[in-house]
């Protein structure tokens, strides 16, 4: 058996040899950086067994429309938002994702940015690069506090949530979830506590960390009325997915500081064009000043998390050919 997989938008640089090895020589590889269908070729796309797609390239109508015999999606990523995944299912393709090959990294980076803020590592790195002297204070972070006095909320507790739960958790922090497609006992597995309502959660939280997909159900969750149900002095971290937070709500609840501080890796346009939180932060608005930190969609990212990634991705379509093994099936 030799297959036919087409990898049409992938961000890494170099040579397909993880790949490769996965496949050995059951797999016809062909590699391409496109942005927009027509840059990969007709017969490729008719041709083609298997996509493997990041996140450049929509699997839309635009592609759909082009396909022949591929019976088989897979998003080398967690999340599938730029997959239609009924117009696949509509079709007999299979979409499936890569769940698990940066859980530990993302949870790591948001309970980072939890500590950047707490601590004031940015607030005192950049006050001291400003000046040496004048900088050398204490005073200098806005949102310092002892992590044991404080409640970590989690908003989705999948398998990244649940990681960012434990490691608050090893810091003593009192954690509480909100999750309504989690089942009963969860809590009591992991030895922390459910909110039945989001509101719930934001009310008691001193951190709330966003680890949801983006779907129709949380796109915006994160409004003017959630961030008005937010904690004076409470702190929003994002590492999940940017259009799950209205960040021109954002901008107004830390300009009136009815939050503390935000720290986001992602944001609803990446890279962000005329977002409004942005473009406040850029122009030096003093009321985001060591109260917004932003990161560039990189709490996924290590060296070892992105040989997972291509590695499992690769699996994933080679366990499918082989055995009929569906692994990760998102539709």
């Amino acid at each position: 058996m030799t297959i036919t997989v087409l990898y049409p938008d992938v961000d890494f640089t170099g040579e397909p040899d993880i790949e490769r090895s996965v496949f050995g020589n059951t797999a016809q590889l062909h590699v391409f950086r496109a942005r927009r269908a027509e840059q990969v070729p007709d017969a490729l796309w008719q041709g083609c067994d298997a996509i493997v797609c990041y996140h450049d390239l929509p699997i839309d109508d635009a592609v759909l429309g082009r396909l022949g015999r591929c019976r088989l999606v897979v998003r080398a990523a967690v999340g599938f938002d730029n997959i239609d995944l009924a117009a696949c299912g509509a079709k007999g393709i299979a979409v499936c994702n890569t769940p698990d090959y940066g859980t530990t990294d993302v949870a790591d980076h948001a309970i980072a940015l939890m500590l950047a803020v707490t601590r004031g590592i940015v607030a005192y790195n950049d006050a001291l690069r400003a000046d040496p002297v004048k900088g050398w204070s204490y005073l200098k972070a806005p949102a310092i506090r002892r992590l044991g006095r404080q409640s970590f909320g989690v908003i989705g507790l999948g398998r990244i949530g649940t990681a960012a739960a434990l490691r608050a958790k090893a810091f003593g922090m009192n954690v509480v979830f909100y999750d309504p497609y989690r089942p009963g006992g969860s809590e009591l597995a992991l030895g922390i506590r459910r909110a039945d309502t989001i509101e719930e959660l934001l009310r008691q939280a001193d951190v709330v960390s966003l680890h949801a997909p983006l779907t129709d159900e949380t796109r915006g969750m994160i409004d003017r009325a959630a961030l008005a149900c937010m904690k004076p002095g409470a702190i929003l971290i994002n590492t999940a997915r940017g259009p799950i937070v209205d960040t021109a709500a954002l901008l107004e609840a830390l300009q009136a500081g009815r939050i503390a501080a935000a720290a986001l890796d992602v944001l609803p346009t990446e890279p962000p064009q005329d977002d409004p939180l942005v473009t406040a932060w850029r122009n030096g608005d003093p009321t985001l000043r060591d109260r917004l930190i932003l990161s560039p969609h990189a709490a996924f990212y290590s060296p070892d998390s992105y040989v997972d990634l291509r590695r499992k991705s690769a699996e994933t379509v080679l366990a499918y050919f082989s055995n009929g093994i569906v692994r990760n099936r998102v539709n």
